[in-house]
């Protein structure tokens, strides 16, 4: 195994694949001071049921992943040298479109204070993988991917099992629906080294904690919002109370709600 230092001191494991899954470990409670490390004390009392920390973690931790995720499969369209590569990039954008739709919804709803950017280390693994090219940033780029879908799903899965709000609920749903889709389509490719994935998905590496927190959002900045793709075929949430805009429209993603925020570019 590889270890290695960048220039601010911070130890690497194994070159950028290793660096991925501590991207996932979000701060509980962004902008909020954490009292406890009790996931499961309830924060807050909401219309849609109880919010416990573990809760709150999820919603930010969809939204964060969407942040690096959904320029990767950008990356991935432009860059990848195989169909089965540009199929998982097309999937991972339109996937994590949707679910930033969902969690800036109910982040609104549940008062939850949402990243407008990645964390430094992610925006560094982002930064790496662009650097590559060929078959090498199709391995690089499958391999990443996969291991951290993989380490997110059984999240998905205990949130899932555990939640009393109807609310992270539905989004636990969805989530489930996606992580499971993009990795099939990451394995489609025939890049998975699953010794490799599977290792670091239980051997994570331990980064300090500066490197893990996106900045909050500045007041003065917009809401970022991932632009669904124009073939998009996964959709937002339709939460309780709201008409499903697939009804009123032949494209939902011309929803109202979609279009509020300017969205500047990503990736």
């Amino acid at each position: 195994m590889r270890f290695s230092r960048n220039a601010a001191g911070t130890l690497f494991v194994g070159g950028a694949l290793s660096m991925t899954l501590a991207a996932l470990a979000y701060p509980s409670m962004l902008g909020l001071n954490k009292v406890t490390t009790d996931e499961g004390r309830v924060i807050a009392q909401t219309e849609w049921g109880p919010l416990t920390e573990a809760d709150r973690d999820f919603v930010v931790k969809v939204r964060a992943a969407g942040l690096w995720e959904y320029p990767l499969g950008q990356m991935a369209i432009e860059k990848g040298t195989t169909p089965e590569v540009v199929n998982a990039g097309e999937h991972l954008v339109d996937g994590h479109a949707a679910l930033d739709a969902s969690c800036r919804k109910i982040a609104t709803l549940l008062n939850i204070t949402l990243p407008n950017t990645a964390s430094p280390q992610q925006e560094g693994f982002v930064t790496t993988i662009a650097s590559k090219s060929g078959k090498e940033f199709d391995s690089e780029l499958v391999n990443t991917m996969r291991m951290t879908h993989g380490s997110i799903f059984s999240t998905v899965a205990k949130i899932r099992a555990t939640t009393k709000n109807t609310l992270i609920r539905q989004l636990a749903n969805q989530a489930n629906e996606i992580v499971l889709d993009h990795i099939t389509v990451l394995e489609d490719t025939g890049l998975v080294n699953f010794e490799q994935t599977l290792h670091m998905q239980t051997s994570p590496p331990k980064l300090p904690e500066v490197d893990l927190t996106p900045p909050p959002p500045s007041g003065r900045q917009p809401q970022v919002v991932l632009t669904p793709p124009p073939t998009a075929t996964s959709s937002p949430l339709v939460l309780p109370g709201e008409s499903n805009p697939a009804t009123k429209s032949p494209d939902p993603k011309q929803a109202p709600e979609a279009q509020q925020s300017p969205g500047p570019q990503v990736g």
